[in-house]
């Protein structure tokens, strides 16, 4: 069985139609037919339930898909890393960020990669952070931005930091003031990041510390959408500097101690990086701060 077998099971998976899949796949419907039939032939087991509405995996068929899905991604991933170690200009990066940083910071870091290695290749990952320390744990991703140095054995190259305000509705009582503190929001409705991402741990550890205690009306893992819903006047809340405004919103500069955070870039230091990803963390490191 070769690895476009798998290619072609996957597609006839996700299209259930033989010639939908083949079309997908570039190749013709008696070809495709032709592939199901070796590799039913070769595990002994029929895969696919025809009908006149399609082929559509039967029990035996959805465990060969996942097995089929896993090995496809290692053998891509394979490539991906040979490619980086045979050029480290043009292979690969697998770099992960958090969402909040999908409109500012990626962008000018992308940017800065290109004019110093326009051939290489960065795959994106956009996801909260307590999704991309196991990636990194596992190798899913190489390099990653995230807020707050992580623990050892993590590398870590700090690329800003982000003065935290509260946002309030225009018009509010405290758009005019020129600072607030935590204590000031106290009866407050609050709008925040759900627990378990890792600002909320940031929030709640200077809210522990000012020893307030938030109302929070609404909890949303968005931050952009966090100042949104206090432009429609559902609340205030604690966001980056850069978050306020958008929908209107007053931001105030916070003045508790620690109300920023800091932005960085990070790495298992426990194993070698690839050449493509070192060379990535290269240039970053040398055009920085953000």
């Amino acid at each position: 069985m070769q690895i476009e077998d798998l290619r072609g099971l996957l597609a006839l998976g996700e299209h259930e139609h033989v010639t939908s899949a083949a079309a997908a796949l570039g190749i013709s419907q008696p070809n495709l037919s032709r592939l199901l039939s070796r590799v039913e032939a070769e595990l002994g087991a029929r895969l696919f339930e025809r009908d006149a509405r399609g082929a559509h995996p039967n029990p035996l068929g959805s465990v060969t898909l996942d097995a089929a899905r896993d090995l496809v991604e290692r053998y891509d991933r394979l490539r991906r890393d040979l490619g980086g170690l045979l050029d480290p200009d043009a292979g690969t990066v697998r770099l992960a960020f958090l969402d909040s940083m999908s409109t500012s910071l990626v962008p000018r870091l992308l940017r800065d990669v290109r004019a110093s290695a326009p051939l290489l290749r960065v795959e994106l990952r956009q996801e909260p952070g307590h999704e991309i320390m196991p990636h990194l744990a596992t190798g899913v991703a190489e390099l990653a931005i995230v807020s707050g140095r992580p623990a050892a054995p993590h590398g870590w190259r700090a690329l800003q930091e982000q003065r935290l305000v509260v946002v309030v509705p225009a018009g509010h009582r405290f758009a005019g003031r020129r600072r607030l503190r935590l204590a000031d929001l106290e009866g407050e409705d609050f709008v925040s990041i759900p627990p378990g991402f890792g600002f909320r741990e940031h929030l709640d550890g200077l809210f522990a510390e000012a020893r307030v205690a938030p109302r929070i009306a609404f909890e949303i893992g968005d931050l952009a959408t966090i100042e949104g819903l206090v432009g429609a006047g559902l609340g205030v809340a604690v966001v980056p500097e850069q978050f306020a405004g958008a929908s209107g919103t007053v931001g105030v500069p916070l003045a508790n101690p620690g109300a920023s955070r800091v932005i960085g870039l990070t790495w298992r230091a426990d194993r070698t990086l690839a050449p493509a990803a070192a060379r990535f963390l290269a240039i970053v490191s040398a055009a920085g701060p953000y």
